[in-house]
């Protein structure tokens, strides 16, 4: 039984990547082979394990916690259409234009306002390459080091809180922990906080280096109204822009880390908020509010449907004993905690290139989960680790998701080798932050 659960898991990765829907392969594979067993041996398996799957399933729809998700996804759509992202990176351009390299210090910290406003990967890629990427190679950007800067600071919206990724491990790591140990949303929030904006100071790092190494890469970008602004309405203009949002990733943060709203609570706030901050510039209309709606359903239900195919898939694969196995498997090997991780970051690693990440958490984390428990390892530094890898797997060369974000928004002249050479460097730092997170696990709790 134990060899049929490892059958059943490769037979679904397999499948998935045939490019047949998640959620179905998942929850369909498992009845199927639930159906098989039955057959086969209806003591092994029979109608009360069936209706175990129902149990799980309606227990799944009734978490709280995951109430978050699409109170998370609204925000983040709704601050899509505000407007925002066009606004901060015209502040921001005002503000860092007489620096050289300043327009892509501006992508890098209005990424990171982005990312902790809204959380979507794909629609941060998006935007800002759509407003940001035309104007730094009408400023003669160097091609490589515009379009990497622009898909990396879109992926911060993996590991800066709050974000969807974050809530989903949480709740999975959970789930599979059987009570062992537990790992709130909030926790993981806290815990991703400093990892973010380390990396955040290394990009502009960077981007300091490489305007003090190759100044021609990165040239000063003043424009004509940069040159007639006074300083005090620069100073107002800078304000008008960031307060809203600020005010809105305090209430959000802020109500979680203080302990005045749970996760799911604050989600509400920020669903709130960014209705709000929309009215206030002018943008909600009906059409904007039948937008948001539709995408809002459309992502909640993806996301819940590959949720359900999931807890069908990882019941079947207890059941069968596919988790002792992997554990006695890991024992026998007497690998330490250190080389189990190396081997789970490498595979999630190759695993990021081919899947999103919402799949690779419901079918990947339900199984590893119990082999970090074995070793009695800390969930919440392997929660953020996981989360750094999937990020730097996402901007990786030759498949990172961003990375095709990104060429199907960029100019002809654009190829994807420019993305390629340009991602590089930022991959190189995002390496280098998930050795240190390994060596100092304690960095991830000095705000918790």
């Amino acid at each position: 039984m134990e060899l049929i659960a490892i059958a059943l898991f490769v037979l679904v990765f397999l499948v998935i990547l045939r490019g047949y829907p998640v959620s179905f392969t998942l929850g369909g594979l498992s009845i199927l082979m639930g159906i098989g067993l039955w057959i086969y041996d209806p003591d092994y398996f029979n109608w009360l394990d069936f209706k175990l799957i129902a149990n799980r399933i309606n227990g799944t729809i009734n978490n709280f916690v995951l109430i978050a998700i699409p109170l998370f996804i609204y925000m983040g759509v709704m601050l899509e259409k505000s407007g925002l992202a066009k606004s901060l990176l015209e502040t921001m351009a005002l503000l860092f234009g007489k620096m050289r390299g300043g327009l892509a210090i501006s992508v890098i910290i209005v990424g990171a306002l982005l990312a902790a406003s809204t959380g979507i990967v794909g629609a941060t890629v998006v935007t800002m390459g759509l407003i940001s990427l035309p104007a730094m190679l009408e400023k003669k950007y160097d091609p490589s080091i515009a379009t990497g800067t622009i898909a990396t600071a879109g992926t911060l919206g993996v590991i800066i809180p709050p974000s969807i990724m974050l809530v989903l491990l949480a709740d999975t790591i959970n789930s599979s922990n059987r009570g062992e140990q537990s790992v709130d949303v909030g926790s993981m929030f806290a815990a991703a906080l400093v990892p973010g904006l380390i990396l955040v100071f290394a990009y502009v790092g960077y981007i300091i280096y490489v305007a003090w190494k190759s100044p021609e890469k990165v040239p000063v970008h003043v424009s004509a109204e940069q040159g007639d602004i006074e300083k005090s309405e620069l100073i107002k203009r800078t304000l008008l822009a960031f307060i809203l949002p600020f005010v809105l990733i305090l209430a959000v943060l802020g109500s979680i880390f203080m302990g005045i709203a749970s996760p799911t609570e604050a989600a509400a706030v920020g669903a709130f908020g960014a209705t709000l901050l929309t009215v206030l510039n002018g943008k909600l209309t009906l059409s904007v509010l039948d937008e948001v709606g539709k995408e809002t359903t459309k992502i909640t239900a993806m996301v819940f449907f590959i949720l359900l195919g999931a807890t069908t898939f990882t019941l079947m694969f207890r059941h069968l004993g596919g988790d002792e196995m992997l554990v006695n498997m890991v024992n026998q090997s007497r690998l330490s905690l250190y080389g189990l991780l190396l081997v789970v970051m490498i595979v999630l690693f190759i695993v990021g290139f081919f899947i999103d990440f919402i799949e690779i958490i419901f079918i990947f984390i339900p199984v590893i989960t119990p082999l970090f428990n074995a070793y009695d390892a800390d969930m919440l530094w392997v929660g953020i680790l996981i989360a750094l890898n999937l990020q730097t797997s996402f901007l990786t060369p030759p498949f990172g998701f961003s990375l095709f974000y990104l060429k199907g928004v960029a100019p002809p002249q654009i190829s994807t080798q420019h993305i390629y050479k340009g991602v590089m460097p930022y991959v190189g730092i995002q390496l280098a932050l998930i050795i240190i997170v390994i060596l100092f696990p304690r960095i991830i709790y000095l705000f918790s």
